[in-house]
């Protein structure tokens, strides 16, 4: 019953999972917006105008890339230290974005795969991989256009007004970014106890590794690829996810 209750819920055409995303994205929208907003004041700080914070924003969707290449550009580093920095704090998204195209059906164009890279975030991320059987690269689109709208939007006003605001309204803000990894982890968790407890290891490792003396010093990006590799192989040997496509081919063959 539950699974024929899902299938209702899910899209049968393409158009159908773009507005689907559309409207999945909404709220990853309005974090973007509440952190991009905070961006868009620091980079004003270092004297950039709204027109290269949009664009910015539009080619890096990151916000701990971004923060950095802020940190670089007010201490005049060059351009090869920027470029190296924003591809280790991003690297993360490396891994990501192949484990993504995984999910797309055998035989899709690869401009899909090259597509989705663009639109891969963690959040943009953790909402296209809990969708069941293969991925249509539309509803990950429709997530990422609305999604970087409210990133772009949010950095360019942040310029435009960010002396409106008082600090402590501004760090308020970046809450909604809590409760948005609450929505994306715990529908998952409460169907699949395996993947709580997942959740509830990869939180305290996390903590370990930002504040166990040594490892600390590494950056934030190659922490996350070490935990994701580490605790996703594991979980793979452990409890893999058979194939439901190929278990739909197994149970009609026996038919």
């Amino acid at each position: 019953m539950e699974s024929a209750a899902q299938n209702k819920k899910t899209p049968k055409t393409t158009p159908g999972w773009f507005v689907y995303g559309l409207r999945n994205g909404i709220p990853i929208c309005m974090g973007y917006f509440a952190v991009s907003f905070a961006l868009g004041i620091a980079a004003r700080n270092i004297g950039m105008n709204a027109l290269q914070s949009g664009i910015m924003s539009a080619a890096m969707v990151a916000s701990a890339g971004e923060f950095a290449a802020l940190t670089l550009i007010a201490s005049n580093a060059g351009v090869i230290e920027m470029i190296t920095t924003a591809l280790i704090v991003n690297l993360r998204y490396f891994l990501m974005s192949c484990s993504l195209t995984q999910k797309l059906k055998p035989g899709s164009n690869p401009l899909h795969r090259m597509f989705l890279a663009q639109f891969v975030t963690d959040e943009i991320f953790g909402l296209s991989v809990t969708v069941e059987g293969y991925l249509n690269p539309f509803y990950t689109y429709g997530i990422g256009i609305i999604s970087v709208f409210g990133w772009c939007t949010g950095t360019v006003l942040g310029v435009l007004m960010g002396n409106i605001l008082p600090g402590w309204a501004t760090d308020a803000l970046s809450v909604a970014m809590y409760g948005m990894f609450l929505a994306i982890i715990i529908p998952p968790s409460k169907k699949n106890h395996f993947i709580g407890i997942l959740v509830a290891i990869s939180m305290a490792a996390s903590w370990i590794f930002t504040e166990a003396p040594v490892i600390r010093e590494i950056s934030s990006g190659f922490r996350i690829i070490i935990l994701t590799v580490v605790i996703a192989g594991i979980a793979a040997v452990i409890r893999p996810i058979p194939d439901e496509n190929e278990e739909a081919d197994t149970e009609q063959g026996d038919a």
